[in-house]
C-alpha cells in the first residue's frame, strides 16, 4: 500500500526533508501524514530499524582495539616515550610551607582519555570553522596539522561550496539573501547589534513585545515569552516551576537541557521508558497512591517532561496519550518543541498542530528559534498567569541579556512567512 502524495513538508525519521514525495510503509513509519491540510489517522506503531549484528560487533571491536592502544600510548606518555600535547595542569613550584597543602587536580586525566586517544585521530573532520551563512552549501577555512591533529594551522585559503550536512536550518531561513536578511539588516542599523541590558531593566524593546505577541498567536496560546538561549529556556525555567516536594516524570531520551533543568530544580525525578505510556501511567499511579517518600504526603506538583520530536531518534511523542494521562491524574505537561515547531503540522505549528490537538491542553509549550526559524533563542508559551510568573521568577528573564534586535527581526519575518502574513506565498511551499 502506498500512502497518498504529500503536499507539505513532513519530518521523517532521521530528519530527511522534501516537499513532494511518495511514502511507503516500512520499518520506520510516520503514522499521521499531512495531506491537503488534513491528517491520515493510523495506529501509532512506531518502530526503528535494528543495527545489523555484524555492524554492531565490528563497531565494538574497533572501539575495543582503540581503547587498548590508548592505554598503551598513555603508558608510553607517562614514561616520556611519546609526547602528549593535551591540556594538563601545570605543576607549580612549591615552597616548604605549602608542600602539605596541595590542591585536588582540576582536571581528571581519565576524563580526557577519549579525546586523547580516539577523538584526536579524527579531529580534522570536526569543528572546522566556516566563513559563510549556514545554507545548503557553506564556505570553509582550510587548515592543516603537522602533529597528528594536536594543533592546526590555517592556510588562509577558503574552500567553497561544501555541502552542509550539520545544520538545523530546516526551512532555509538562514540565508544571506531574502526577506529575513533584508529585515534583519534594517533593524541592525536602527537598533544596533545588542541591547546590553536585561528585559527587566533597560533591555525591553518594542521588537521584543511584537515577537512575543506574534509567537503567542502562532502557537494559539494566551501569552508567550522569548529568551536569548534555547538551552537556558529549559534549564532555567524548569527550576522556576517546580522545586522540593514536587515530582518530575521525564522521558528517558529527553534532551540534556531538560535533564539539567530537572536536576537544578531540586524536585524528585523519575524516568519512564521512551514513548511508553504504560511506563508513564505506572509512575503516575505510584505517585498518586504512595505520595512523597517517608512522609507519604501528596506531591505538591507532578510535571511530565516530553519532547515533540526527539532529536537523536527522530521519534514523535505520543502527545494525545500523554495529554489523556495528564488529565486523568491531574498533573502538568511541559512540551519541548525545539525540533518540531515550524516544521511539523499542516500549518507548521508543531506537534500539537500535527495531531490536531488543543494548545490549551499543554500547560507549558517550549520551543527554540534556532532550527526552523534560522535564528537563536527560545520561548515559553501558555496561560497569561504562567508567563507573568516567569517574567518575575525565571533566571533567564531576570539575569540574561535581552535578545539581539536583528535576531528578533529574523524570527518575526520567518514566523510571518510561515503564517502567510508576509504578503507572499512562500510559506505555502513548505
Amino acid at each position: 500500500m502506498t500512502v497518498p502524495r504529500v503536499t507539505a513538508v513532513t519530518l521523517l525519521q532521521g530528519f530527511y526533508w522534501c516537499q513532494s514525495f511518495e511514502l511507503k510503509p516500512r520499518c520506520s513509519t510516520i503514522n499521521h501524514i499531512v495531506h491537503n491540510g488534513g491528517l491520515y489517522k493510523r495506529p501509532f506503531n512506531e518502530a526503528f530499524e535494528e543495527t545489523p549484528m555484524l555492524v554492531a560487533v565490528l563497531t565494538y571491536v574497533g572501539y575495543g582495539v582503540l581503547t587498548l592502544f590508548g592505554y598503551l600510548r598513555d603508558f608510553m606518555r607517562q614514561w616520556k616515550i611519546e609526547k602528549c600535547q593535551n591540556a594538563t595542569e601545570r605543576e607549580e613550584q612549591k615552597s616548604a610551607f605549602d608542600v602539605f597543602q596541595d590542591f585536588v587536580p582540576l582536571y581528571q586525566d581519565f576524563e580526557n582519555f577519549y579525546n586523547r586517544n580516539l577523538y584526536m585521530r579524527i579531529r580534522d573532520s570536526w569543528n572546522r570553522p566556516i566563513c559563510s551563512v549556514p545554507g545548503a552549501k557553506v564556505d570553509m577555512m582550510e587548515r592543516v596539522s603537522h602533529d597528528y591533529n594536536w594543533t592546526f594551522t590555517y592556510t588562509g585559503r577558503v574552500i567553497k561550496d561544501i555541502i552542509n550536512m550539520g545544520s538545523y536550518n530546516y526551512l532555509g531561513f538562514a540565508q544571506k539573501t531574502g526577506a529575513c536578511q533584508e529585515a534583519a539588516a534594517k533593524v541592525l542599523s536602527q537598533y544596533g547589534a545588542g541591547v546590553c541590558s536585561t528585559r527587566q531593566e533597560m533591555g525591553n524593546l518594542d521588537k521584543h513585545e511584537e515577537l512575543e505577541k506574534l509567537v503567542a498567536r502562532f502557537l494559539g496560546v494566551e501569552s508567550a515569552m522569548a529568551y536569548g538561549m534555547g538551552f537556558a529556556t529549559n534549564s532555567m525555567n524548569i527550576p522556576a516551576l517546580v522545586g522540593k516536594g514536587c515530582l518530575i516524570l521525564s522521558d528517558e531520551l529527553n534532551h540534556a537541557s531538560l535533564v539539567l533543568g530537572a536536576r537544578l530544580s531540586g524536585a524528585t525525578i523519575r524516568i519512564f521508558k521512551h514513548n511508553n505510556m504504560q511506563s508513564l501511567e505506572k509512575l503516575l499511579k505510584d505517585a498518586i497512591v504512595h505520595g512523597q517518600p517517608r512522609t507519604r504526603r501528596p506531591w505538591k506538583k507532578i510535571l511530565i517532561l516530553v519532547e515533540g520530536i526527539y532529536s537523536m531518534e527522530g521519534s514523535i511523542v505520543r502527545l494525545p496519550e500523554v495529554i489523556a494521562l495528564k488529565k486523568k491524574y491531574k498533573s502538568y505537561l511541559y512540551l519541548d518543541e525545539a525540533h518540531s515547531i515550524g516544521a511539523l503540522g499542516p500549518s507548521g505549528r508543531g506537534v500539537v498542530d500535527y495531531f490536531g490537538l488543543n494548545p490549551e491542553d499543554v500547560d507549558v509549550m517550549m520551543g527554540t528559534f534556532t532550527k526552523s526559524f534560522g535564528a537563536a533563542g527560545g520561548y515559553i508559551g501558555g496561560k497569561k498567569e504562567l508567563i507573568d510568573y516567569l517574567r518575575t521568577y525565571s533566571h533567564s528573564a531576570a539575569y540574561a541579556t535581552s535578545m539581539s534586535p536583528p535576531v528578533v527581526e529574523q524570527i518575526i519575518t520567518s514566523v510571518k512567512c510561515i503564517m502567510g502574513e508576509d504578503g507572499t506565498t512562500i510559506g505555502e511551499s513548505f
